[in-house]
């Protein structure tokens, strides 16, 4: 963990309960109370009703000086492909709605989202970063890889361009430029929840099938480190072992065969698409696959993947509140006007959606749409002015012009923006799979940093 630790509250009724109680670093958090299901935010709250989306696309001379322009470094190809409809909606449909009110301070939003491709050929992310810096955006929303925005983050602070990305999770991330912000909660929070569900289902020895990215290894640490502090142990795939495989890989036969062997409890797989290789061997070489872990990296549908009943019974976690059916039916929407298909997954929607609303509402607290102003001013508009709060885009603007510090609180559930530019709560998801290999959610607890 990173210079922090996380508190746990139970959220629904029914639900595991995690059993982890730890403090928040430098703050008595015991007292806290614990929320109940009606605190996670909800669409209506978070969104007007309309549902005449628009696709505002960036024209070539729009740039920040004249326009709200968001530009976008998200999955469009490679091992994270998956997550790209989902976060480019949350940023389109963030847009329809800040221009369905009027704009930032008078000027038209737009977006122009670019491939960040993933960490086996980072290429692609270099041009599109190259892109954006020529396009003068007003904020750049991205990417979805730890490891792609590590490639690109200086890249747009040395260029005084604000990135805020909805998905990385890496620890090393926390704090790294003045320029980076998130909405998405750093490993700390997701470890813990992994970690600590692994301990309460009774397994005490763990293995890991873990890649050679930031992501996967950072996230890995810390699960070991709850495993252990619970009393467990690590068989494989541990810290310091080297027994990571490079990003990319399509054939697992030996390293299924040293994590078997190892005779662990539970298996954890930190990987992205390369669990679909991954899946198969494990089930051929005979190990029970309801012992199995996944995280938000592999936590999906895989019902066209596998034979039915194959994942039946593995869980895995998604950092975000689950937004209700009014926001995701508004989400696909947009998806259908904008990328004429309906959403099949709705991972980092949310967060993709709140970090363009938090983006919009920095310029017109700041009075302005260059990327400066929104740095300047994106922490305020998250509530860490102790602000009035206000859960839409035409709501919070109403507040700001009357003069008032606002906490705009969106779908995503994520508390205001820390010191280190992380969110200092936010909500993650515990996934079941069914006899499909559809994962579905059935509990969800809040961490703070």
């Amino acid at each position: 963990m990173n210079r922090t630790k996380t508190t746990w509250v139970r959220l629904m009724a029914g639900t595991a309960v995690l059993g982890l109680a730890l403090t928040a670093c430098g703050s008595d958090s015991e007292g806290d109370a614990k929320p109940e299901a009606s605190d996670t935010p909800t669409a209506s709250d978070s969104a007007p009703a309309a549902d005449a989306f628009t696709d505002d696309k960036c024209a070539a001379n729009q740039t920040s000086a004249d326009s709200f322009r968001v530009g976008g470094i998200l999955p469009l190809t490679g091992s994270l492909a998956f997550l790209g409809p989902p976060e480019i909606a949350g940023v389109g449909l963030a847009v329809s709605d800040i221009n369905a009110a009027g704009g930032v301070n008078g000027s038209k939003a737009c977006h122009d989202v670019q491939d960040s491709g993933d960490s086996s050929d980072m290429s692609v992310s270099t041009a599109s970063a190259g892109t954006l810096v020529a396009s003068k955006p007003s904020v750049v929303i991205g990417a979805a890889s730890s490891s792609v925005s590590l490639n690109v983050v200086d890249t747009f602070a040395d260029n005084k361009i604000t990135e805020v990305s909805p998905a990385n999770t890496a620890v090393d991330l926390s704090g790294y430029s003045p320029w980076y912000f998130r909405t998405a909660p750093p490993d700390g929070v997701q470890g813990n929840a992994l970690g600590t569900l692994i301990s309460t289902d009774g397994y005490t020895k763990v293995g890991f099938l873990v890649f050679a990215d930031t992501y996967g290894t950072g996230l890995r640490d810390v699960v070991e480190k709850t495993v252990k502090a619970a009393g467990g142990s690590c068989t494989y795939g541990c810290k310091g072992d080297g027994d990571e495989f490079p990003p990319g890989q399509t054939t697992f036969s030996s390293e299924v065969s040293g994590v078997i062997a190892s005779k662990p409890d539970a298996i954890v797989i930190l990987a992205f698409d390369e669990t679909k290789s991954i899946v198969p061997e494990l089930k051929s070489q005979g190990w029970d696959m309801s012992k199995t872990y996944f995280t938000d990296g592999n936590t999906s549908d895989f019902s066209k993947d596998f034979a039915k009943g194959t994942l039946k019974g593995a869980q895995g976690t998604i950092p975000g509140a689950d937004p209700d059916a009014t926001f995701k039916e508004r989400l696909s929407g947009w998806a259908e006007v904008g990328e004429g298909a309906a959403l099949k997954d709705y991972s980092y929607g949310a967060e993709s959606y709140d970090a363009t609303i938090l983006a919009a509402l920095a310029a017109v607290k700041g009075g302005a749409t260059d990327s400066q102003t929104v740095r300047d001013n994106y922490a305020a508009v998250s509530g860490a002015t102790d602000g009035k709060e206000c859960k839409t885009y035409a709501d919070c603007v109403a507040l700001l012009k009357d003069g008032s510090e606002i906490h705009y609180t969106g779908p995503s559930g994520i508390g205001p923006i820390d010191d280190e530019n992380d969110p200092s709560s936010a909500f993650v998801g515990i996934y079941t799979f069914n006899a499909d290999n559809k994962n579905e959610l059935t509990s969800t607890v809040e961490g703070s940093k």
